[in-house]
Formats: C-alpha cells, sequence, structure tokens
C-alpha cells in the first residue's frame, strides 16, 4: 500500500507543485462553482469507500491488479485509477469537496484494473472463503 505524507497534506492527496506560487498558472482560470457542503451521511459514505479502497488494494496487488476502471459517464470513456490517485481522490472529496485534476493513465495495461464491484466481489469471496 501506498504511504502519504500527511504532514504536509491531511488527505493524503498529491501536492500542489505551485502552492504558494504568486506565478500560479491556475490564476488565469475562472474560479470554480462553489461546493455544495458534503452532509455527514456523505461523509460517511467516503470514509467507507476509502476503508473499501484500501481492503480492495491489500486484496488485489498479490494479484497483480493496479486499481480501479470506472466507465465515464460524461465521456463515455474508461477511466484507469491507481489505488493511490483513487484514495487521494475520496481523500480530496472528504477535505475540500472535489477531486483533484489528473491527467489520464498513458496506455495503462487494462488487464491490471478492475471495476469496483469486480473488487468487492473478489474481497467479498476471501472473506467468505476464510469465515
Amino acid at each position: 500500500m501506498t504511504s502519504h505524507d500527511s504532514s504536509s497534506d491531511p488527505y493524503g492527496g498529491p501536492l500542489d507543485p505551485f502552492l504558494d506560487d504568486p506565478n500560479d498558472p491556475s490564476s488565469l482560470l475562472e474560479d470554480l462553482d462553489p461546493v455544495e457542503p458534503l452532509t455527514e451521511q456523505d461523509r460517511r459514505e467516503i470514509a467507507a469507500d476509502l476503508a473499501e479502497l484500501i481492503e480492495f488494494e491489500l486484496a488485489l496487488t498479490p494479484h497483480g491488479i493496479h486499481g480501479i476502471v470506472v466507465d465515464c459517464g460524461d465521456c463515455g470513456e474508461q477511466h484507469f485509477f491507481s489505488w493511490a490517485l483513487m484514495a487521494a481522490n475520496l481523500r480530496s472529496l472528504l477535505g475540500n469537496g472535489r477531486t483533484g485534476v489528473h491527467e489520464p493513465a498513458a496506455e495503462p495495461s487494462q488487464d491490471a484494473f478492475v471495476t469496483w464491484d469486480y473488487a468487492r466481489g473478489f474481497t467479498d469471496a476471501l472473506a467468505r472463503r476464510s469465515s
């Protein structure tokens, strides 16, 4: 499992390379729309997803699985998220209600990514097998 330096970012996501830079190029962009505050229910669900993701990573990494694939409803493409990137996105949601912007994976090995449902089924089967 990948560890993050929580002393510099309380949510474990990647740090902004332009943090505190007066010449930050993002200053040229328009402000983002305000984010609806998360409800306590939203926070519980995201925290549960994060805990589940960690379980997935521990169970699936030894089998050559590197992360989660998501079918995007906006563009119709599949998006491939490493365990660390998906965890950073969930932590970012908990922190500021948004996921971070990231570059798509460059020619990911598609066989090394599974859907959330597949990962859940795999870990459920392991849990049943061991009980």
